[in-house]
């Protein structure tokens, strides 16, 4: 009998720090990355592949499936794949950057483990080590609900997926030793729909389709428009919004939303229309969206957006608004909705600078360029490692001094309720991402942010989501509980800057040692710089 309490107690310990849960289906995948030609704008190039697909395998789940991809790298160099906007609770370990997670080597595989748990919505994968994400790897991820949630709308006639973005002919070898060099990346060569200049849709007058439209480009927001039809907003990164009508939609770098399409116009074809925004050059890529009974080509001039209209945009943003209503999965921090009367734990000021260092350009996060260590943070953390990182060395508020290089790693208490003001210090546009998170964007605006800002914030129906943009010389407001124990990276969303040092890691963490809180580092972890002889 004690022989079978020993095995029992193992496997109980083995299911309770595993990253998965036994309740909830299983979906496995097989991924196999190579190179192999494309020509995204009509010259053929390298890019990387998944499975032979540029872009990558669309992931289709369900809430709270249990999603298992064993990754096999054949790359000549490391490479790794994050989730961009999957929170993956309790379970930094499989976020995918490189201050959670070694890269794969080449020749050999990695198996992720993660559930979407509680998630509804458009989100996208893409690799995360050097500039490899110019090349390609990047797919949509699409986490549709379980039929005891109803979503805010009835089911679309059909289920479209457009990945949008900026695009180099010059391969992410060559672009990022032009980082390395220490100048700035050119202005990019063109526009992309679904790896191609142009794309085509197909469907049936009277009805209904669901697009969902994710910015995978390096550096530039765009805006989306078809022809003759409004676009019914319904949900961004996961949160469904009250369902307003536009003529077109900003999506800023690394953003994703989804709108409805009412195909109520005329028997023929329309243009569906990309084009860059805040740009002095004005980059397009157009589509096709076909009537099935159309004997009319598309005709008439390409429908003109907005160009620079800074304004225009930050109106916009102000209207995307939480439907309260929607009974979909949405966060509920401390047991509640009303995320405006939680009290503030901490409040912190993030500027963004682009310094010069010894003569190369950098990128800053109040005057700390991040260098990234040859040992993940996270694994650092998890061993002791000694002078992998700096817990707290990041200056809050910014010193306004001179930058410096830096590895900082800011320390939260689990369940701590925050409040973080991106302070965007340049005449262009960013947008900042935070791993293993949603957040509320409450407030957008111009000039130097203060205090007496708060009582302009949205504490009532502001949109909660993963990626905010920062409108220039202006400053961006979220609110976040910090419920996901574990080391999350905090970035830029433009990867170039995210490269050359803007970015951090926070770390949320609590002594008391629960698996409710986090998993144990998984067994097949792999192992690099410091960490080699350690052992999971």
């Amino acid at each position: 009998m004690r022989l079978l309490a020993v095995v029992f107690a193992a496997f109980a310990c083995f299911f309770a720090s595993s990253s998965v849960v036994a309740d909830d289906p299983y979906r496995y995948f097989t991924w196999t990355v190579t190179y192999g030609p494309i020509s995204p704008l009509g010259s053929q190039q390298q890019g990387i592949l998944i499975n032979g697909q540029f872009p990558g395998p669309r992931l289709d789940c369900v809430t709270n499936d249990n999603i298992i991809v064993n990754v096999i790298n054949k790359l000549d160099v490391p490479f790794l794949l994050t989730w961009n906007g999957i929170k993956q609770r309790k379970n930094s370990w499989q976020d995918g950057v490189l201050g959670t997670n070694c890269p794969i080597p080449p020749n050999s595989n990695y198996t992720y483990k993660f559930q979407t748990k509680d998630q509804i919505g458009t989100f996208t994968y893409f690799p995360s080590v050097g500039m490899q994400r110019a090349a390609g790897g990047y797919g949509a991820l699409n986490v549709y609900q379980r039929p005891q949630i109803p979503v805010p709308y009835a089911k679309p006639d059909g289920d479209f997926t457009m990945l949008v973005g900026d695009w180099y002919k010059a391969s992410h070898k060559a672009l990022q030793q032009t980082l390395d060099s220490g100048s700035s990346l050119s202005f990019p060569d063109g526009l992309i729909i679904n790896g191609a200049q142009s794309t085509f849709f197909n469907g049936d007058q009277g009805k209904t389709y669901h697009f969902r439209i994710s910015n995978v480009g390096l550096t530039t927001s765009i805006n989306f428009r078809i022809q003759g039809h409004m676009l019914k907003l319904v949900e961004v990164e996961g949160t469904h919004t009250l369902q307003n009508t536009y003529d077109s939609l900003d999506i800023h770098v690394g953003q994703s939303m989804s709108v409805l399409v009412t195909l109520d116009q005329a028997p023929k074809d329309y243009f569906i229309v990309f084009s860059t925004r805040f740009t002095q050059k004005v980059l397009t890529a157009t589509g096709i969206l076909h009537y099935s009974n159309s004997n009319s080509p598309v005709s008439g001039p390409i429908p003109a957006g907005p160009t620079y209209q800074v304004h225009w945009s930050v109106k916009q943003a102000r209207t995307f608004r939480w439907n309260l209503t929607a009974s979909a999965a949405r966060p509920n921090p401390q047991g509640s909705y009303h995320y405006g009367t939680i009290p503030r734990a901490r409040s912190i000021i993030l500027a963004n600078s682009a310094p010069l260092m010894n003569g190369k350009q950098r990128y800053a996060v109040d005057g700390v360029s991040f260098v990234m260590p040859d040992t993940p943070l996270k694994l650092a953390d998890n061993f002791n490692i000694a002078n992998v990182f700096a817990w707290d060395s990041l200056p809050i508020p910014p010193s306004g001094g001179t930058a410096v290089l830096g590895t900082p790693v800011v320390r939260f208490n689990l369940h701590d309720f925050i409040e973080i003001v991106f302070q965007n210090t340049e005449n262009a546009i960013q947008t900042w991402h935070l791993d293993g998170y949603d957040f509320w964007v409450v407030g957008y605006g111009f000039g130097k942010w203060t205090e007496n800002i708060r009582k302009r914030y949205n504490l009532v129906d502001a949109v909660s989501r993963h990626t905010v943009q920062v409108y220039p010389n202006g400053w961006s407001a979220i609110l976040v509980s910090l419920d996901n124990q574990g080391m999350w990276n905090l970035r830029s969303s433009m990867w170039a800057r995210q490269y050359l040092g803007q970015q951090f890691y926070i770390r949320v963490w609590t002594p008391e040692k629960s698996y409710s809180n986090e998993y144990d580092l998984p067994p097949n972890a792999l192992l690099c710089g410091k960490a080699i002889g350690h052992h999971p």
